[in-house]
């Protein structure tokens, strides 16, 4: 299914991509609980530019950092590149504010998870 008529991933799997290496590292290091906890995080902004096609059944390599980490939002960079390359395929970012399951009104996230998120966070250089 990741293919499209043109032979490469189509551009709205990559963001498919982009919530798995996200969630997966929320999961697994910041003990999200995503079928009971209290706290879930909802995508509020995402962005995506193409590089170089990909197509299944390519390798792919993720990177993921924190380029914003607030009490209650958290913006991720993330880049993918076919594995054995070095220049990003495909890079762009997404936003997650964190809220409350049943009133999905923003809260603070958990303390566990904001300091999962805190060893990604990248200090970009001006320009």
């Amino acid at each position: 299914m990741d293919n499209d008529l043109y032979g490469h991933i189509n551009n709205v799997t990559y963001y498919s991509y982009f919530d798995t290496v996200a969630n997966h590292y929320l999961i697994h290091e910041g003990g999200l609980d995503i079928h009971a906890g209290a706290v879930i995080g909802l995508v509020v902004e995402s962005k995506c530019g193409y590089h170089a096609p990909l197509a299944y059944p390519d390798r792919l390599r993720a990177g993921l950092r924190v380029d914003r980490l607030g009490t209650r939002s958290v913006t991720y960079g993330i880049a993918l590149f076919k594995e054995g390359e070095e220049e990003a395929a495909a890079h762009g970012y997404f936003v997650h504010v964190f809220v409350d399951r049943q009133t999905r009104k923003a809260v603070a996230m958990p303390e566990r998870l904001r300091e999962a998120l805190g060893r990604l966070v990248v200090t970009l250089a001006p320009g």
